[in-house]
């Protein structure tokens, strides 16, 4: 058991979790002891990744910033390359958003079900709604207004706050940058090892994922044993996949466009990276494999390969984005929830900014998906609904985040002229990628 990889450990607990919870369905008293003896594991497994929430933002965020060192890099080079990263990752959330309203797996949820899950998942439901009727009466600079803290250390007080705790921390880091450099050493060191101690945080937490899924499913399968609830999981990973199929396409398309190289010569030059990314889901272990594929094989310059794709695996979460939009969406839809449409263009802003301080290993995005649910009011016991299927997903969605930091590293490279031929020989069908 040792020996196995961490994700066929995740889906064995799926297995037994769904076995379990069907076995103590035909036991009288079987419900009860799964409730009171099972689920207080899946509570816990959800309550330290909210836990971390916040510190892993800081932590990410602030290092992510201030490694750009310099301010002109910042303004130059540094302007073009962030601008291109949100303007992709706003385009993730928007296709995910635009998907999850069309398709509305959630609404494939009976009546029943909804209100059993309702129940049993979500005591503060009145609350919410409450809150988002209040949010919705609100001016329209409200949010604006509210993305500055009047107090960080009240807004670091609740996960609901995440717009401010991104905006405190960016504005942290270029303060950071701005300082002369032996001043704010000690500042950066300190930042740079607290990340590292949050990322082993994350590691260890994600230990536990099996136990944490397997509770989570126990329990969901007998509060909710019913049919409709799997197929409107089937919908909403079909949903998130079409979704990170069309992201791929997108990148190929902009790459064919600004760089005038053929969709065949990108994919190809890139697919080493994506096929590792797939199979570790973290863009900071794929990191080497990206730079070696971008710079010999699609002709990106090492001086713009070397701080292109260290950013983008630190802020450019395009996979992940488009799949917090749906999952938020998705979880809002199977508790009855309406999201109105400044909601859903929150949801975008929250989840552009979140992807920025998604740390770049397994599971982050799930712990990020948190800061994007407190913003819209939706119950994150709802996680459960999504934890089932996720480590597939995130290992589709992080090859999408790689080829995203491939895609923009020839953007700016172009615009730099940076971009160069890799090989003396053409491309073509008789080719052998090396």
């Amino acid at each position: 058991m040792k020996k196995l990889a961490l994700y066929w450990k995740i889906l064995l607990g799926m297995v037994f979790g769904v076995l379990i919870g069907l076995l103590f369905t035909y036991f009288e008293g079987g419900k009860e002891i799964i409730q009171d003896w099972i689920k207080p594991f899946g509570k816990i497994f959800i309550n330290s990744l909210k836990l971390i929430a916040i510190p892993l933002i800081l932590a990410a965020l602030i290092k992510g910033v201030s490694d750009l060192k310099d301010i002109s890099k910042l303004s130059q080079m540094g302007g073009k390359t962030i601008g291109i990263y949100i303007g992709t990752t706003i385009i993730a959330v928007t296709i995910g958003l635009t998907l999850v309203n069309f398709v509305n797996p959630g609404q494939s949820i009976n009546e029943s079900t909804r209100l059993e899950m309702v129940e049993n998942y979500s005591g503060n439901t009145e609350k919410y709604k409450a809150e988002a009727k209040i949010q919705k009466d609100t001016g329209p600079l409200q949010a604006l207004e509210d993305i500055v803290p009047e107090n960080i250390f009240s807004a670091a007080t609740s996960n609901r706050n995440m717009l401010q705790i991104i905006f405190f921390a960016v504005f942290f880091g270029i303060a950071l940058i701005l300082i002369p450099e032996e001043k704010g050493k000690t500042v950066k060191n300190f930042f740079d090892g607290f990340n590292e101690v949050i990322l082993k945080m994350v590691d260890l937490i994600m230990l536990a994922a099996p136990y944490g899924v397997f509770a989570l499913l126990a329990a969901l399968i007998v509060e909710s044993p019913s049919l409709d609830l799997f197929k409107a999981l089937g919908w909403y990973a079909i949903t998130v996949v079409f979704g990170l199929l069309l992201m791929i396409s997108i990148y190929v398309l902009i790459v064919a466009v600004f760089t005038k190289k053929k969709p065949m010569f990108f994919m190809r030059g890139i697919s080493p990276a994506q096929l590792l990314a797939f199979s570790t889901s973290s863009s900071a272990a794929t990191l080497p494999v990206t730079m070696e594929r971008v710079t010999e094989h699609l002709g990106v310059e090492e001086e713009v390969a070397s701080f292109v794709l260290p950013i983008g695996a630190t802020i450019n979460m395009d996979g992940t984005s488009l799949y917090q939009a749906v999952a938020a969406v998705f979880i809002a839809q199977a508790f009855g929830m309406d999201l109105d449409f400044s909601t859903q263009l929150g949801i975008i802003a929250t989840a552009t900014l979140a992807s920025i301080g998604s740390a770049a290993v397994p599971g982050a995005g799930m712990v990020m998906l948190v800061g994007v649910l407190g913003y819209a009011g939706i119950p994150e016991a709802g996680l459960a609904l999504i934890f089932a299927v996720d480590r597939p997903l995130d290992m589709c969605r992080t090859m999408v985040n790689v080829t995203g930091d491939a895609a923009v590293a020839m953007l700016v490279a172009k615009s730099v002229g940076k971009l160069g031929d890799p090989y003396a020989k053409s491309w073509d069908d008789n080719y052998e990628m090396p």
